[in-house]
């Protein structure tokens, strides 16, 4: 499977020098790339947007309106046809191809933050291949994805990623068919990061959410606020 290369436009919009500041965490799903952000967050005062938040909620009209345009119902596809009835294959590919118009609308609300500080945006729909166009430097942003046994774990551990939160006929197979689709898209982000130089940190359990963030922190160093070393205070990555 290969990632749709779609090149944001070199003179994006930025009336305000937000998305050119911005910080970038991209990768898979229970990565734990929520937790992390609040933790720089509130080590550094810095304010973080969450893209699944958004991307599920907030640009929900969106979702219909490109539905209709492109002549399909404005409802969402019955849920046994979307997970489990069609193939994990099949479920990364369009869920990669919708990416593209689900990264404009996070722009979108990326460029009404004016902030003195600096802003991190955060979830998995923060492609490589789409945010690389618009940073001047790889370190503005990395990519975390779980191991397979990571995945596992919050698979069984945590509540959102063990229910799919849909009623579908065969709910072991939705499931099985969402932690599949899941894994190829995350796989897709870890190489084309590679390709365009940018950090990818594989995250296993070993090391708790404070070490992760202490990672991420060292990383972004040139674009923080000066901070004391004191470490981050434990954690759990247990969220995405």
């Amino acid at each position: 499977m290969t990632s749709h290369d779609s090149p944001a436009d070199s003179e994006v919009r930025d009336p305000f020098g937000t998305l050119r500041r911005a910080l970038w965490i991209g990768g898979g799903q229970w990565a734990g790339k929520s937790t992390v952000a609040r933790l720089l967050a509130v080590r550094y005062r810095i304010t973080v947007y969450h893209y699944d938040h958004h991307d599920a909620r907030g640009h929900n009209d969106r979702r219909i309106a490109r539905r209709v345009a492109l002549g399909e119902p404005a409802t969402e596809p019955d849920p046994d046809k979307m997970w489990v009835h069609t193939t994990p294959e099949e479920m990364a590919t369009t869920t990669l191809a919708g990416f593209p118009d689900r990264f404009e609308w996070a722009l979108d609300d990326l460029r009404a933050l004016v902030s003195g500080h600096p802003i991190i945006a955060e979830g998995w729909g923060l492609r490589p291949e789409l945010v690389a166009p618009i940073i001047d430097s790889p370190r503005r942003m990395v990519v975390m994805v779980p191991t397979p046994e990571f995945r596992r774990r919050q698979s069984q551990e945590l509540p959102r990623a063990a229910s799919l939160g849909h009623r579908v006929s065969d709910p072991a197979r939705a499931q099985a068919n969402r932690l599949t689709r899941d894994r190829l898209v995350a796989e897709d982000a870890v190489r084309t990061a590679h390709r365009l130089g940018i950090r990818v940190i594989e995250v296993d359990g070993s090391r708790d959410a404070a070490t992760i963030a202490g990672i991420v922190a060292d990383h972004f160093s040139p674009y923080l606020p000066e901070q004391d070393r004191t470490p981050f205070k434990p954690g759990c990555c247990d969220d995405h």
